[in-house]
């Protein structure tokens, strides 16, 4: 029977979004990077952008932890092989540390991980000592390390909050108000990190020693080790089949589109297809393939620049009429529309594959969790968007929302085509995948 395996682990949570999470779980990958620890670092629930940056912090790929979209057994299996290679395990949460079902909360306490509660402590002292505390009472199943004070104004004010935490509640770091080392945003959250790398390096060097400028110093110290078990026998022998064995499946990957999940091209792989890159940006012809996948990301700020590469519409919109499985998410789903405006009323022409019209709508979105409910199967998802389609075909489905009852994002399909809102989480369901890519003539 393989061994239990012990690793240094941490779960940075918050209050609530937008209190640092990022930018200190950045920060500490590359601090222990930097002193030689292997530091793998995950993300609580689905997320593309900050993963980009806690990948080039820690110098090491970032998956997503998710219960109800991966499953238990795939989020064990995730930490328990990272605990056979790391030094310390950092695992970011999402939005708040009871928000959600299943919470960040719910994700430490079932894997054990002690969580640092990050909190943005700017025009409250004595407060944020009481926030914390509740937020560590809340469960008896949670343990929480300590409070990590961002935006502390001064050391009496770190003191005020460090003499009101009781003693079994220690403030691990109070770091100053500091805009050196924020984070680059836009409309769907942090900029990529392909787009800012050398700003990036910048912004982690200075973090660190806006780390080590705190007089509690237990952040810098490694946590306690965690136990992180196998699966069981059960769940390692869930085989499953190799359906695309000898396929190709090009991937769109550029500026425009890089929603991807590390974990889908590793599923397409168990699959057995062999996965390849392209860019509707850049390139002029596909590569050869047995079929596309479109991920999400911003078409809408390259759209001139899609629509004026004639050729590699013409070479997608064959694929499309040969009947081949292609998978359109989100951003791919808005390329290959008639027509995309983008955030300043520009209306250009994209794909065509796919009848109607797509626009940006600023700040209104839609986002949650949702099942894709196809012929094909169920693949569970997400939602995260701030545009709209018009003009569409007649859906063959909607995604099941998981926690309302009202129809999620329609779902298209004709000839090979599966376009829909929603980004799918492939491990969810291997079968429902293969049958996608292996479309031709759905309708």
């Amino acid at each position: 029977m393989t061994a239990v395996v012990h690793c240094p682990a941490l779960f940075l949570t918050a209050p609530a979004s937008n209190q640092g999470k990022t930018t200190i779980t950045a920060a500490l990958a590359r601090y222990f990077t930097n002193q030689g620890k292997v530091v793998r670092v995950f993300k609580t629930g689905p997320d593309y952008l900050d993963p980009q940056i806690l990948a080039q912090a820690s110098r090491q790929p970032v998956e997503q932890l998710d219960i109800w979209m991966a499953g238990e057994d795939y989020c064990q299996d995730m930490l328990y092989q990272a605990a056979q290679v790391a030094d310390l395990i950092l695992v970011e949460g999402a939005m708040g540390m009871f928000d959600g079902e299943p919470s960040s909360a719910d994700l430490a306490a079932r894997f054990g991980l002690p969580m640092a509660i990050v909190m943005d402590v700017k025009g409250m002292a004595q407060t944020a000592a009481a926030v914390a505390t509740g937020l560590a009472n809340f469960r008896n199943d949670v343990q929480v390390a300590g409070l990590i004070a961002n935006r502390c104004g001064s050391e009496r004010h770190a003191e005020l909050i460090r003499d009101a935490l009781p003693a079994n509640l220690p403030l691990l770091a109070a770091l100053k108000r500091d805009e050196d080392i924020t984070l680059p945003e836009r409309h769907l959250g942090l900029v990529q990190a392909d787009e800012v790398k050398d700003e990036l390096e910048v912004r982690f060097d200075a973090a660190i020693e806006w780390l080590k400028d705190t007089p509690d110093t237990g952040l810098l110290e490694l946590p306690k080790a965690v136990p992180f078990y196998p699966m069981s026998p059960v769940s390692i022998n869930q085989a499953f089949e190799q359906r695309l064995l000898g396929k190709t499946i090009a991937v769109a990957k550029d500026a425009a589109f890089s929603f991807i999940y590390d974990a889908n091209l590793i599923a397409l792989k168990n699959l057995g297809a062999k996965v390849v890159f392209f860019s509707p940006l850049h390139d002029s012809v596909l590569p050869d393939a047995d079929a596309l996948w479109l991920p999400g990301g911003y078409p809408e700020l390259h759209a001139k620049a899609l629509s004026a590469n004639t050729t590699m519409c013409q070479a997608i919109q064959d694929f499309y009429q040969s009947g081949k499985g292609i998978l359109a998410e989100c951003g791919g789903m808005l390329y290959s529309l008639e027509t995309l405006t983008d955030l300043d009323d520009n209306e250009y022409p994209m794909l065509g594959i796919l009848a109607g019209q797509g626009a940006m709508r600023g700040k209104r979105g839609c986002q949650g969790m949702q099942t894709a409910v196809m012929p094909q199967g169920e693949i569970r998802g997400h939602a995260h968007h701030r545009s709209r389609s018009a003009n569409t075909p007649e859906p063959v489905g909607y995604g099941r929302r998981q926690r309302h009852p009202a129809p999620g994002e329609a779902i298209y399909q004709q000839k090979g085509l599966t376009a829909s809102y929603l980004h799918l989480f492939f491990p969810s369901n291997l079968d429902a995948t293969a049958a996608l890519f292996l479309a031709d003539q759905q309708g």
